[in-house]
């Protein structure tokens, strides 16, 4: 294994290198994060998609499979939030990570029980906003990114973000290597987070004519949709997503059938669901049509990455694709990204 990188971000989380794997719905299970983790990254368990319990039992999982730091990706908005905060806190799981800005109660009460927060921007002033609620770290992430994503391309934005804000900054989207690492180092961040090539791992549990999907595509293969749930997402341009794109009220009655098997797969009541509906629409300000759309999104993600069947699901990812065509273990992975890092950097030094 490579010498350890020091940054902020790795003093932070207490990780040998600043290499941080995203909470990917579906796909960020125990497996993958633990094998991050050994790998010395920080490996991040998806818990939006799991039950209370799964939660709780994944969250073991990982405990009984690494001896090192991880963290748990949660939704700021889910019904049983509070009853997820408090078990980190009781498992002593080190950090917390929200795929949007946490409230600043829940800041507070991760914070006060010594639990690192990190929370992914897209904007500037989003940094600037959750920086002042008092998170440890945030993951900024550009256009590039898979998933839900913004418009800043990624070193632009990484550029706003440490003008903005004192705290580590880990830069995200479309970084799939060493040179990424080299490049978001110099560039000030303190480490990199990464999901399409985590995602594309051996220790993924995605399976491999999924994976196989993703290598025949490259870089001009994505698009950016707001048909899938109101938001701007990337994912793989596919004839699933071009029905979304057309589908209109048409889609409605099979988005609804589906987001009551949703509700089923998470234990998560008709009450509950319409109160994030209700959420939903007061703060993206959407149709109904398209909260029920919205609704419907995960099982066509989960029908793509976990039960292998592309052709009916949707597939996020970010513009790295493009370079990543083998599905190598998480240790060969940051192991390479590594020492092609100090490669770089050792090169940059000569120059000047």
């Amino acid at each position: 294994m490579t010498d350890q990188m020091k940054t902020r971000a790795t003093a932070l989380f207490g990780v040998r290198y600043p290499i941080v794997q995203t909470g990917m719905g579906w796909v960020a299970y125990p497996p993958l994060a633990i094998a991050v983790s050994n790998a010395g990254g920080l490996g991040i368990l998806a818990a939006a998609t799991l039950t209370l319990k799964q939660m709780r039992d994944s969250i073991a999982e990982i405990q009984a499979g690494t001896s090192y730091p991880f963290g748990v990706n949660l939704r700021t908005d889910a019904p049983d939030i509070d009853k997820r905060i408090d078990t980190l806190i009781a498992a002593g799981v080190p950090v917390a990570s929200f795929a949007q800005a946490p409230r600043e109660a829940q800041v507070k009460r991760l914070k006060d029980a010594g639990i690192v927060t990190i929370p992914t921007v897209g904007a500037r002033r989003h940094a600037e906003k959750v920086a002042a609620w008092g998170v440890d770290a945030v993951i900024a992430q550009g256009a590039e990114g898979g998933g839900h994503t913004g418009s800043v391309p990624t070193f632009l934005l990484l550029g706003q973000v440490l003008d903005t804000i004192d705290l580590p900054v880990l830069s995200a989207g479309g970084i799939v290597d060493g040179r990424g690492l080299a490049a978001a180092l110099a560039y000030g961040a303190d480490g990199v987070a990464m999901g399409t090539r985590f995602l594309l791992s051996s220790d993924s549990l995605v399976p491999p004519l999924v994976k196989q999907r993703y290598f025949d595509a490259d870089i001009a293969s994505t698009i950016v949709s707001k048909a899938i749930d109101g938001a701007p997402q990337r994912v793989i341009h596919t004839k699933m997503v071009d029905r979304l794109e057309r589908a209109g009220v048409l889609g409605v009655p099979r988005a609804l059938k589906n987001a009551l098997k949703f509700r089923k797969l998470t234990n998560t009541s008709l009450l509950d669901l319409l109160r994030e509906g209700l959420a939903m629409k007061r703060q993206q300000k959407l149709p109904w049509r398209q909260v029920i759309m919205a609704a419907n999104a995960p099982l066509l993600t989960k029908a793509a990455l976990l039960d292998g069947h592309p052709e009916v699901g949707i597939l996020p990812t970010g513009m790295g694709l493009g370079v990543i065509d083998s599905a190598q273990s998480c240790e060969e992975i940051i192991s390479q990204m590594v020492a092609t890092a100090k490669q770089r950097q050792q090169a940059s030094t000569e120059i000047f």
